[in-house]
């Protein structure tokens, strides 16, 4: 079972949903494919490997198109297709994280994957949604290890349920706060005028720096100043963060949740460093976005009742980043360097004792 930061003891405000989990939200799935070999000096093209990709499908096993806005906080990154989701509000297939130089075999795949399914939507083109952070420190980068098959196998095993994370998919080499980060994910209930709603949020976490980071307003990160990488890092590093909600949002209203996200980040220590690529999406599956009709018919919250959807962006983005946090486990990845998994038994006194 993946280890989640509650798992510590630690009380994080908010109601998550059953997997405390993106999965949380009715329809969305999530696969990872790993790739994990070799040892020692790395040698371009052979290894070693520490890296993978992560696939979210935001409404199985259909792929209707769902409304959808995104945002950067800094834009040292890439997150594909966001300017057609920008023009259209539109989403039209699934969303994929990977390393930063595997972007494009993870984007061809994409198509192949949607075209072998004849899932490539009402256009005659697909301009699939791949994002990416840093593993360069871990993984042997510039080998190109990550390949269709690989794409294929996180599509094909996304399910519900749930949600792998920590050393996994396309976190599987990336580092947060100079201890192991990853993929992480939580999920966050709301009522809204007596009618339910979840928001899910997904993170790949490769950010920060020691010092800034916090856990529930305990400075974690100036008490624990050991276990640091056995090579300087800087802040360099990136994150992406995918929102999802079954609550009936237009665009514009997405891009609002979207905007949110920093507030989240800025509770763990993020400051959005100069090479820090921090991009953000959001999708709402409320509503089938149907090309071939005349006319649609969609419901939506209107703006003044959206808060608490806020609200849950900020806390489950928050604990989204813890839960990757904990749930990642020290790795040594190329030229033997190491990086250590957060200490689970030091977190644990820290919140003792700060009374949290």
């Amino acid at each position: 079972m993946t280890q989640q930061i509650r798992n510590l003891g630690v009380n994080l405000p908010g109601k998550p949903g059953a997997n405390n989990a993106i999965t949380d939200v009715a329809g969305v799935s999530v696969g990872h494919h790993t790739l994990i070999s070799g040892h020692g000096q790395r040698i371009e093209g052979q290894g070693p490997v520490r890296t993978g990709v992560t696939a979210i499908i935001p409404s199985s096993p259909d792929l209707r198109s769902v409304f959808a806005a995104g945002y950067s906080l800094n834009g040292a990154g890439e997150l594909t297709g966001m300017h057609w989701i920008e023009e259209s509000g539109i989403l039209t297939g699934p969303i994929c994280i990977t390393n930063t130089h595997s972007v494009g075999a993870v984007h061809e795949a994409v198509i192949q994957w949607m075209n072998q399914r004849e899932m490539a939507s009402d256009m005659p083109f697909c301009l699939p949604v791949v994002g990416e952070t840093y593993d360069g420190f871990l993984n042997d980068i510039n080998g190109f290890h990550v390949k269709a098959e690989h794409v294929f196998k996180a599509l094909d095993g996304a399910s519900a349920g749930k949600v792998a994370q920590g050393n996994v998919g396309g976190g599987t080499g990336m580092i947060c706060h100079q201890f192991k980060g990853g993929i992480g994910s939580a999920s966050r209930q709301v009522t809204i005028d007596s009618a339910d709603y979840t928001l899910g949020v997904l993170v790949q976490a490769n950010y920060g720096q020691r010092e800034s980071l916090t856990i529930n307003g305990v400075p974690v990160g100036s008490q624990i100043t050991d276990l640091m990488p056995s090579i300087g890092l800087g802040e360099k590093g990136s994150i992406i963060v995918i929102i999802a909600s079954d609550a009936p949002l237009l665009p514009h209203q997405l891009k609002r949740l979207a905007r949110r996200v920093p507030m989240g980040m800025a509770r763990v220590g993020s400051y959005a460093g100069n090479l820090s690529g921090d991009i953000f999406i959001a999708f709402s599956t409320a509503n089938t976005v149907a090309a071939e009709s005349p006319l649609i018919d969609l419901q939506m919250l209107p703006n003044q009742q959206i808060e608490p959807l806020f609200k849950a962006t900020v806390e489950a983005t928050e604990e989204a980043i813890l839960n990757a946090l904990t749930a990642a486990e020290t790795m040594t990845g190329i030229n033997d360097t190491t990086v250590h998994q957060l200490p689970h038994d030091r977190v644990r006194d820290l919140m003792g004792k700060y009374g949290r």
